[in-house]
């Protein structure tokens, strides 16, 4: 098992395909873009999957997403996801995407095993996805969420993150669309994991606010709680049910008691959390030839060392150096 000295045992493995991204959201990176990993350090498709084998074979792994940048920019998505269906025990299988060329791949996703998306979606107006995005590809997003839905990659799940002034209003909005459309939509706190580091917590979007608009025109009902288990969204059953919509309060209403997450970079790096600011290389293990148990060793320890939470409340907190698009979501 992958456990920590806190009770919690790592069973969702976070596998970060690149850095890259074809989007510029102003939460996540500057107009400009990033300096890019250089190919060489990345890990290759059969490094990735010893890796998600190791996971899956030795380690307890039950779930894994496939995360970037943007995943659909790795040539060879599907044969990874392939290899990750084969194992025994089979992981389930999920991606999270900006929704762009979806479309197109996600019957050959679809047949290579994968179970389900994540597409991000923050506004229905396409003056206010180029402010937010820098791109003008809102019916790409949305050509992508339909043509994930009909490839049988459901409950596609949307996530949304509202800033303010900004898509803050658009909350409704965006409920409405996912519930006409059968999608289950996941309202996501900002996080201070943007690379120009500019996170201000007053100018946050709380949990308690976008469930404040929503209530404005929507009976909502706490689910269930044991349904939630480790999972990151606080669930509201909408008009009585059964449509869903989430929220996941990570700065206000952190859930780290019961994660269960563990993340690989593309660079091959573990961060037993989203916020950690170490890193234990498997990279140079996996390229010096080391055995699958010399790299299960490591993985545990990393694990091991998981804080108990991530800080952000602390008047020590540090933003981690890297991104969100060079951790993986």
């Amino acid at each position: 098992m992958l456990a920590d000295s806190h009770g919690r045992v790592a069973t969702d493995l976070r596998v970060s395909l690149t850095d890259r991204c074809n989007l510029r959201c102003s939460y996540c990176m500057p107009p400009e873009g990033l300096d890019w990993l250089p190919k060489p350090e990345l890990l290759t498709d059969d490094e990735v999957d010893r890796v998600v084998r190791i996971g899956v074979e030795m380690l307890g792994i039950r779930e894994v997403r496939f995360t970037g940048g943007e995943p659909l920019l790795r040539r060879g998505l599907a044969g990874i996801v392939a290899a990750a269906t084969a194992l025994a025990p089979r992981p389930h299988t999920a991606l999270t995407t900006n929704g762009i060329g979806l479309a197109r791949v996600a019957p050959a996703l679809a047949e290579a095993g994968l179970d389900r998306v994540n597409v991000s979606l923050d506004t229905l107006r396409p003056d206010v996805f180029e402010r937010l995005a820098r791109r003008r590809r809102l019916p790409d997003v949305l050509e992508g969420l339909a043509g994930a839905a009909a490839a049988g990659l459901t409950p596609v799940k949307v996530n949304a993150v509202l800033m303010r002034g900004v898509n803050d209003a658009e909350a409704p909005a965006l409920l409405r669309y996912c519930l006409e459309n059968g999608y289950e939509l996941r309202f996501i706190e900002q996080m201070p994991l943007d690379a120009q580091h500019g996170w201000r917590r007053e100018n946050m979007v709380t949990a308690d606010e976008i469930l404040d608009r929503l209530s404005a025109e929507f009976d909502l009902t706490p689910a269930d709680s044991a349904e939630r288990g480790s999972a990151p969204a606080e669930l509201f059953l909408v008009d009585g049910g059964p449509a869903r919509v989430g929220v996941i309060g990570s700065v206000t209403r952190p859930f780290c008691g019961a994660c269960d997450r563990v993340r690989l970079t593309a660079d091959g790096q573990i961060r037993n959390c989203l916020f950690a600011r170490e890193e234990s290389d498997l990279r140079s293990l996996l390229r010096d030839g080391a055995s699958d148990e010399r790299i299960a060793e490591r993985w545990r320890a990393a694990v091991a060392s998981k804080l108990p939470g991530h800080g952000i409340d602390d008047p020590s907190f540090l933003q981690p150096a890297r991104p969100m698009s060079a951790i993986g979501g």
